[in-house]
């Protein structure tokens, strides 16, 4: 496979409250896609789906990150997810929990040999 990396976008999410650290890499995920619109599939012959999607999410604590929740939020493609040690916990003035900051790296890319193949 000759993968070619197309876009890397970035996003930052939150969980302001709960101390979700799911909520806050599903959210940074959004962040990431939902103010771009990515539109060269079609420039260079090819299908939304055939989008390869790595997701890398940075949080505090990597192991309470539902991976299979952050990559429902892809809206097409083949996605993968990695959770890694980063993100930022604010504690709370109260001292009553803390506030999960995630970021995310979203990387798009294309299986150039398999179109080179098809043409």
């Amino acid at each position: 496979m000759a993968k070619t990396r197309m876009a890397l976008e970035l996003g930052m999410g939150t969980s302001l409250r709960k101390g979700d650290y799911t909520r806050a890499a599903v959210r940074a995920v959004q962040d990431a896609l939902w103010r771009n619109s990515v539109s060269f599939a079609e420039a260079f012959g090819f299908e939304k789906s055939d989008m390869l999607i790595d997701v890398e999410i940075g949080v505090q604590k990597p192991d309470k990150v539902d991976r299979d929740e952050v990559k429902a939020v892809l809206p097409y493609g083949t996605g993968t997810v990695k959770v890694v040690a980063g993100g930022l916990d604010v504690p709370k003035p109260d001292g009553e929990g803390e506030t999960i900051l995630a970021n995310a790296a979203v990387i798009i890319s294309f299986d150039m040999e398999r179109k080179a193949e098809g043409a």
